[in-house]
């Protein structure tokens, strides 16, 4: 498949969507998906899927609401590919909970693009449990 945009294109896309995570910008991130756009989070209560969020109200109404559990994420040393309309970011979550929880976390985004903007959004993290 091609993807209406130039490779080039999609990856600013993806390095503008990790500017606006990392400002804790949540309009800003939403922008970068299509209406009928969905997140396929990597917590949550559906199997296989994690949580499932439909469009940009349920995606910004949970980014508001983790960022109340975690207020000072950063995503840091992150890469990104593109290969047609799919993309992939490699990805280091730092920051701390709300209850002081320090977090360091490796992850990846799968991405599905379409006229420029994101319809997918696929997240997995490795969680380090201290201790074991």
């Amino acid at each position: 498949m091609r993807a209406s945009k130039p490779q080039s294109d999609l990856m600013q896309l993806l390095d503008d969507i990790m500017d606006a995570f990392n400002r804790h910008d949540w309009d800003g991130v939403v922008s970068f998906f299509a209406e009928d756009g969905i997140w396929l989070a990597s917590k949550g209560p559906e199997p296989r899927t994690g949580r499932t969020l439909h469009g940009k109200r349920e995606i910004r109404d949970y980014l508001a609401m983790r960022h109340k559990t975690f207020p000072n994420l950063q995503w840091v040393n992150h890469t990104n590919w593109v290969l047609g309309d799919k993309g992939l970011s490699e990805w280091t979550v730092q920051g701390s909970s709300a209850t002081g929880e320090r977090i360091d976390w490796l992850g990846c985004d799968l991405w599905e693009f379409r006229d420029g903007k994101v319809t997918k959004k696929d997240t997995y993290w490795k969680l380090i449990e201290a201790g074991k």
